[in-house]
């Protein structure tokens, strides 16, 4: 189906079958046009509303049945945040993914976005140019929008009762977008932990917001974390880690020795690996080729932690799309350690906890509302 088509569509007219539903919100008919474009490429998506600004997105989602809402921040009307409530009190489980520039600006706002509800954000190229021949943009885009509308909904949408009943399709199957097998659990390591290494990437800044409300610096361990993002997302995600949880929390530079009671974030476009210098655990920042797609990655920020701490490391994999984190998960399980996940329930994309919980890694996979309760209860009985 062609951008132009669905530009058009009226509101409520189905989809094909089994196709995910998709809104494109953006005050740019070029840029709405060129995102239509890339997602008609896909047979299993589908464009069936495209607006320009977030005021009419409320309206079209009120009449159609939407998976996967593509909405840029910075809009006329009413902006991205002012209408997250209004989309979600419609329809709770539609997924949100926000497209944002690069900026200081947009990379706040696109967190706040996603402790308000937005699932994801994807960063948006600054010219049509950029856009149209970005196969990077383009890749991730359609990832993002297979992966979160790939996640049946359970029916909890509501619609004001003056509002037209939307023309549904026939149910859309699952997407198999979940690793398969069963969770299978292992005996937590022996030794004590000595660093708790964080892992996440879609949904992960809603989850490390409610992790470390839950789970406080007097635990006393170091805490490193790898969230998937660009640079300046990741710079403006410490500060919200830090006001948001009361944790201390920086991006990593090199040469900082991780400290208890602190954490220390992977910067985004470096990987943050560990190593021994001058007798002490010692961060050190990489421009190395991105891992299953990502820089920073979470395996070789595991893999490096082996190296200073042996099997001391507790790893907690939370909500995340695709694999990353569970070839690091295996080798400090091999070394002793200990991995917690995330449950499916709770998980935006049950990817990467899912990874590390069919494989056979884990000693405990919980709700994100447990997890810190957990893992301070975990360490706090350890020997």
């Amino acid at each position: 189906m062609s951008a132009e088509f669905a530009a058009n569509k009226a509101p409520g007219d189905p989809s094909p079958q089994g196709a995910i539903r998709v809104m494109v919100v953006d005050d740019s008919a070029v840029i709405r046009g060129l995102i239509g474009r890339m997602l008609a490429d896909d047979p299993n998506l589908s464009v069936v509303a495209s607006v320009g600004n977030v005021q009419m997105a409320v309206q079209a989602l009120a009449k159609t049945d939407v998976d996967v809402i593509i909405m840029d921040i910075e809009m006329p009307v009413m902006d991205g945040l002012t209408a997250l409530p209004k989309l979600l009190e419609i329809d709770p489980e539609v997924r949100i993914l926000m497209a944002s520039t690069l900026t200081e600006r947009n990379a706040d706002v696109s967190i706040r976005a996603m402790t308000l509800g937005a699932s994801d954000y994807v960063p948006k190229p600054t010219s049509t140019r950029e856009v149209s021949g970005g196969d990077a943009f383009r890749r991730e885009l359609l990832e993002k929008v297979r992966t979160l509308g790939g996640k049946p909904k359970r029916g909890l949408r509501r619609v004001p009762a003056d509002a037209p009943r939307p023309v549904s399709a026939a149910p859309k199957p699952a997407v198999s977008i979940y690793p398969p097998g069963p969770v299978k659990l292992r005996s937590p390591g022996l030794l004590r932990p000595s660093i708790l290494a964080v892992g996440s990437s879609t949904g992960g800044p809603q989850a490390l917001f409610a992790f470390f409300k839950d789970v406080r610096p007097s635990i006393n361990l170091p805490v490193v974390i790898t969230q998937h993002m660009p640079p300046t997302f990741t710079t403006i995600l410490a500060q919200h880690i830090e006001k948001t949880c009361q944790w201390p929390c920086a991006e990593a530079k090199d040469g900082d020795v991780p400290a208890p009671g602190r954490i220390l974030l992977a910067p985004g476009d470096f990987h943050m690996l560990f190593d021994m210098k001058d007798g002490k655990p010692t961060a050190r920042l990489t421009k190395d080729p991105p891992e299953n797609f990502c820089r920073p990655a979470v395996d070789p920020m595991l893999r490096s932690l082996i190296q200073p701490y042996g099997g001391r490391v507790l790893v907690v994999i939370l909500t995340g799309m695709g694999s990353d984190g569970a070839k690091g998960a295996r080798a400090v399980v091999e070394a002793g350690g200990t991995v917690f996940a995330q449950d499916e329930a709770s998980s935006v994309v049950w990817g990467m906890p899912g990874a590390v919980a069919t494989a056979g890694l884990c000693s405990a996979v919980l709700p994100l509302n447990q997890m810190g309760g957990h893992v301070t209860q975990y360490l706090g009985g350890r020997a």
